[in-house]
């Protein structure tokens, strides 16, 4: 068991530059059910076993990162169902995309999806979820928390970047970028799906399963379980068979993997999802698809069709 850190204290893994007070350019009031740093992530070492991580709804972290003007790959916070809040230590320009969420500037309301200003020793707020389930606060400049193989972002599964965040912790933000030209007006944006609809193409182990067990698949209605997390995508619903029960030497993993526990119900992997495993895996749902994935709420009604 490990002591408790001072709150505002800053996390290990975030290094000096977290801890630095001079830059120190946001507090936060309150975490929230789970609140982390994310951007877009470290690919390319799975050969260390380290996942890609990574924001999950990449493109309403990009969003929050256009309207602006920041890089793609700049920090924001993703916010978790019950939102959170933070307390700007200087001004700075502050917006909240993905997951419908009421947003509050000093308990006021302030528009969802559209930069607001934030005066020095105000509170920006994103509040719980009412569609969707996960928040992006982005902030210009980006948050600047010390990079760990080249991301900042934070990866559950490894432990690798940033601590999930804590009452009364410190954020740096980066310098913001030289004011460009307005965004396009409405950009697009893709709402919390009412019901999921994702896309498979065959797996390197669907030969583990019984003939047509994809399309069993694609025929089964599934609901988005609780028990899932930025791993994977848990599902409750019909179990599928296997043709082979012996065991599976562990193999490579990629995002979006169908993997099939022994208890038949299948696990969509995420951006924290282990670089290896023992499971057959029946499908691969491709990345474009997967940000949907980030927003389905449990209890969301789910489908596979099968496209190759």
């Amino acid at each position: 068991m490990t002591a408790a850190r001072p709150p505002g204290s800053p996390h290990p893994a975030q290094g000096t530059a977290q801890g630095t007070a001079p830059g120190a350019a946001l507090e936060v009031v309150r975490a929230g059910a789970l609140t982390t740093v994310q951007d877009l992530g470290r690919p390319g070492h799975a050969h260390l076993g380290v996942p890609r991580s990574g924001a999950l709804d990449e493109p309403a972290h990009r969003l929050a990162n256009r309207l602006l003007h920041n890089p793609a790959h700049a920090a924001t916070l993703e916010a978790t169902l019950s939102g959170c809040a933070v307390r700007a230590l200087r001004p700075t320009v502050a917006v909240v995309t993905g997951a419908p969420c009421p947003v509050t500037l000093d308990g006021r309301p302030a528009p969802w999806g559209t930069p607001v200003r934030v005066p020095a020793g105000a509170v920006f707020a994103a509040g719980p979820a009412t569609h969707g389930v996960r928040s992006y606060l982005g902030f210009a400049g980006g948050v600047v928390v010390e990079p760990v193989l080249g991301s900042r972002a934070t990866d559950l599964l490894s432990g690798l970047g940033p601590e999930p965040l804590r009452d009364g912790d410190r954020l740096p933000l980066g310098a913001p970028a030289v004011p460009g030209p307005p965004p396009v007006p409405g950009a697009p944006w893709q709402a919390p799906p009412a019901a999921l609809v994702l896309p498979v193409v065959p797996g390197p182990r669907d030969d583990w399963f019984p003939a047509g067990a994809l399309h069993a698949l694609a025929a089964a209605r599934y609901r988005v379980s609780a028990t899932g997390n930025r791993i994977g995508l848990r599902l409750d619903g019909p179990a599928l068979e296997r043709a082979r029960t012996d065991e599976l030497p562990s193999e490579g993993m990629v995002l979006g993997a169908v993997q099939v526990p022994p208890a038949g119900r299948p696990v969509v992997f995420l951006a924290d999802h282990p670089t290896t495993g023992g499971y057959p895996v029946i499908g691969v749902v491709p990345e474009p698809a997967l940000a949907g994935a980030a927003q389905a709420a449990p209890g969301t009604p789910v489908r596979f069709t099968v496209t190759g």
